[in-house]
């Protein structure tokens, strides 16, 4: 609570601000659209759901079950771990997975909430195993899938444990249906990912499986580092796809070390928990690609297993001395949470620390005034002179700064860029219809609709023409919320 407590007059942040835009958080019927089949994790988006109904849009409450979450989760490794380890293991272990400030993304970053939810019932779970009630154990992880299928490996997690520990699989069949439950949410997300627009992940993602799989090792390496030396955290790190002899030899020595770490397998000793969260990296970190090469959240649940590995390393330590660097780490997660208070701290953090990604220009120049925003554009712009994000983030600040004219030049980059995005008609009507050409503006909203029947934005547009346009009912908004814009 002293470590994240400032995070409950933190902001939102990047993704946070689509659930407020989402039918199925805010609208009254959303508990019911959370559940459908087509919805990602929706059990998360349940509680999203729920966070609205009672707060509607205050960041606090939404803040503040991310933290219930992260106790109870730290709470539960706590009580497993004192079953396993000696009881000074187990509570430094649990200290360091409650305070390190690499937890910070996942417990700050509202979005991520099901990186929090999943690790926690995985954890149920878990702690239902060692009680002798596999299928309870089986009902936990089930639930966990529907918070984030990132979770999918913990079958593998618990088989490691059951080999280490008793020598043999045991309960076969519990974990054979836990794994049947994993493997039916990954195909699940394989589909989802490849018809999901702007998905980022699979067949959405912007690298190739390979590529994605040579950066990991380095990845994987880098997460290790920031958990012994922890500095150098942002939330949007740069990561270039390493050529062939870096990524074999990262990957080598990561194999090298696990090959190392199993060699006394049957002893829950440094090299089970170095291993067991090697297998909790598995879905984030492997094969399946994702946009984000590396994102520190994706540590969450496998420090749950690293937690313990570094207080067995340390087992040896004065006292003292453990209480200080405990302190340390508190003190870093304090500046951390002070990071990710505002918009513009965190990208100022990130456009320093990556200063060859146009992402965190872009958002910072979001968050900040007219002049600067334009200056850190044209940055962006010299960095990635063909991504039309950057001209058309740089025509909508012109358009919101009454330069409508300047904003059209800008727009109409954009859609010479990406001749398909209905988001650049869109904009480029708005420009038209600021400089009082309303056919113009019509003609492209309605090429934006052409391109995404669901833009929002567009059905917007029209209205404020006079042109109010029932869209179809597979798009994530209702009719309601077109009509209320007569009221503007």
């Amino acid at each position: 609570m002293l470590a994240f407590g400032r995070s409950l007059t933190a902001s939102f942040h990047f993704d946070d601000y689509a659930l407020l835009a989402d039918a199925t958080i805010t609208a009254p019927e959303g508990w019911l659209r959370a559940w459908r089949l087509e919805q990602t994790r929706p059990l998360t988006y349940f509680t999203f759901w729920m966070n609205h109904a009672l707060g509607g849009a205050n960041p606090a409450g939404y803040h503040a079950v991310n933290l219930g979450v992260h106790l109870g989760a730290a709470v539960l490794l706590t009580a497993i771990l004192r079953r396993l380890l000696e009881p000074r293991a187990a509570l430094v272990a649990g200290v360091l997975f409650a305070v390190h400030p690499i937890q910070t993304e996942p417990v700050v970053y509202i979005y991520q909430r099901g990186t929090l939810l999943a690790a926690l019932l995985c954890l149920a779970a878990w702690r239902s195993w060692l009680a002798e009630r596999p299928w309870t154990a089986v009902a936990w992880f089930g639930a966990a899938l529907l918070a984030k299928e990132e979770c999918a490996a913990f079958p593998l997690f618990l088989a490691w444990f059951e080999l280490s520990s008793a020598g043999q699989i045991r309960r076969v069949k519990p974990l054979a249906a836990m794994v049947m439950l994993a493997l039916a949410a990954g195909v699940r997300v394989v589909a989802l990912a490849a018809v999901l627009p702007g998905s980022g992940a699979g067949a959405g993602a912007e690298v190739t499986w390979r590529e994605y799989l040579a950066a990991q090792g380095v990845v994987i390496w880098r997460y290790l580092r920031l958990l012994v030396i922890p500095y150098g955290f942002t939330v949007d790190p740069e990561i270039r796809i390493p050529s062939l002899a870096p990524a074999a030899l990262a990957w080598g020595a990561i194999l090298a070390a696990a090959a190392l770490a199993a060699r006394r397998f049957r002893e829950l000793r440094c090299g089970f928990w170095f291993l067991g969260a090697l297998i909790l990296l598995l879905p984030s970190s492997s094969i399946f690609p994702a946009s984000d090469l590396a994102a520190d959240r994706r540590m969450y649940l496998p420090l749950v297993s690293l937690a313990p590995a570094v207080a067995l390393t340390l087992r040896k330590l004065d006292t003292r001395l453990l209480a200080l660097g405990g302190a340390a780490l508190l003190i870093l997660t304090l500046l951390r949470v002070e990071v990710w208070q505002t918009e513009e701290r965190l990208w100022r953090e990130a456009v320093a620390r990556s200063p060859g990604k146009v992402r965190p220009l872009l958002q910072l120049a979001r968050a900040s005034a007219e002049e600067e925003a334009l200056e850190l554009l044209d940055r962006a712009k010299a960095l990635a002179p063909d991504d039309p994000r950057v001209a058309s983030e740089k025509g909508r600040r012109l358009l919101a700064a009454g330069r409508p004219a300047e904003a059209l030049t800008e727009f109409g980059r954009a859609l010479a860029l990406d001749p398909r995005s209905a988001l650049a008609y869109n904009n480029r009507g708005a420009a038209l219809l600021a400089l009082g050409q309303r056919e113009a503006a019509r003609a492209d909203f309605e090429r934006a609709l052409s391109v995404d029947p669901c833009l929002y934005d567009a059905y917007w547009n029209l209205a404020r023409l006079g042109e109010r346009r029932r869209p179809p009912q597979e798009c994530g908004f209702a009719w309601k919320q077109l009509r209320e814009l007569e009221h503007e």
